[in-house]
């Protein structure tokens, strides 16, 4: 959610008052959290802030795994502690928070914060105490790999942006025939900036045209004016890769100006509540791609377990946190008491069943190789329009 340059600024006071904590815990925290009867984890997650829908719902997610885990007995008799932190969805809390994680509470391991800038805020961090991460949302490459270099010890149970622009993109040119496109972007967001980038150069790749670029900020709720210039354009599709809250207003103002031509998106899209602020006529004809379709059977028991244990749906915010801590329990599972094996159990990951699907790790670039589903909004309800297998 900021620039490089903004963030380690935002972020070199925090470095500097937890160096004195780099290495005090050995990999994984030296295991100390392990050796009791308890395996403490941490939660280091968007609870307050702008991005407190975000983090709070992923940091659901992910009590629901370790609860299911805990209420099955545990893991070789011991149950799963998780010990909250607030990022306050700041770069600097986020360090903040894991620092105290790390040296205070002494966890094994840290899930969250769910987006980008706060994922890699906190990632120097753990990589100086060897504590794992396993980032839920954090969809920008350079999360985990960043300049060509992998960060040994962060992770992500989501997809990455250039895999949901390049399948959209080629959605657009190949499924829809279109030839012309706009992007409208959140020019205050990275994810959203990478998605329309990387989008243009596929598009453009396979013979389609970007004739125009318009930019909104997170939180404005009149789009009417870039939406009456973008209909100057007359394009085919619109590609608006945001969050549900602004998207949900700007596909209502569009149709409201009688704009119809085909609106395309990504995950930000994939919450409930774009249909209570957009309307569901107003969805008629847009597509997004997302981590799963609630139809499949495959998520079916995720889906009753979320909605029986918080009387509500889930987003994919709260699958993506399911996801990672599916994960996580999986790799301190297999580490057999051994704590210094969380990370290279994560990084092993092969065909496990997690809320979304299957997941198995990439261990060059820490991203898990999973599907990846494209939505159609109709008359209030979703339709799988189209499903891309993992790419091995």
């Amino acid at each position: 959610m900021f620039s490089k340059k903004k963030l380690a600024a935002l972020i070199t006071s925090g470095l500097l008052a937890c160096s004195v904590f780099a290495g005090c815990g050995g990999e994984n925290g030296g295991g100390s959290a392990g050796s009791g009867d308890e395996i403490v984890v941490g939660s280091n997650f968007e609870l307050t802030g702008n991005h407190a829908q975000y983090g709070s719902n992923a940091a659901k997610g992910f009590k629901l795994a370790v609860k299911e885990i805990n209420d099955a007995g545990g893991i070789d008799g011991k149950k799963i502690k998780v010990v909250d932190a607030d990022s306050k969805s700041e770069a600097a809390e986020s360090v903040n928070a894991a620092t105290k994680l790390i040296s205070d509470d002494k966890v094994v391991a840290l899930v969250g914060p769910a987006v980008t800038a706060n994922v890699i805020a906190e990632s120097q961090v753990a990589a100086d105490n060897k504590v794992s991460v396993i980032a839920p949302a954090a969809t920008n490459p350079d999360v985990t790999v960043e300049n060509g270099t992998l960060k040994e010890y962060i992770f992500r149970s989501c997809f990455i942006d250039p895999q949901q622009s390049e399948v959209m993109a080629a959605f657009a040119a190949k499924d829809l025939s279109a030839k012309t496109a706009v992007l409208y972007l959140d020019s205050s967001s990275d994810y959203s900036k990478s998605l329309g980038r990387i989008f243009k150069e596929k598009f453009e790749s396979l013979g389609g045209k970007v004739v125009m670029e318009e930019a909104f900020l997170a939180k404005d709720q009149d789009f009417k004016a870039a939406l009456t210039k973008i209909q100057t354009a007359n394009a085919d599709v619109i590609f608006v890769p945001a969050y549900y809250e602004e998207v949900g207003k700007i596909v209502k103002q569009a149709r409201e100006l009688g704009i119809n031509a085909i609106i395309l998106g990504t995950d930000g899209w994939d919450d409930s509540k774009v249909v209570e602020i957009a309307g569901k006529d107003a969805l008629n004809n847009t597509f997004f791609c997302t981590h799963y379709f609630e139809g499949d059977e495959d998520v079916q028991g995720f889906l009753k377990a979320y909605k029986d244990e918080y009387k509500e749906d889930p987003n994919v915010f709260a699958a993506l946190g399911y996801d990672a801590g599916k994960m996580l329990i999986d790799a301190i599972s297999r580490s057999k008491g051994d704590m210094s094996k969380i990370r290279e159990n994560i990084e092993n990951i092969k065909d496990l069943k997690v809320g979304t699907g299957v997941i198995t790790m990439d261990a060059k670039t820490h991203n898990p190789i999973k599907g990846i589903v494209v939505i159609e909004n109709k008359d209030g309800s979703r339709s799988l329009k189209t499903k891309i297998a993992p790419q091995q």
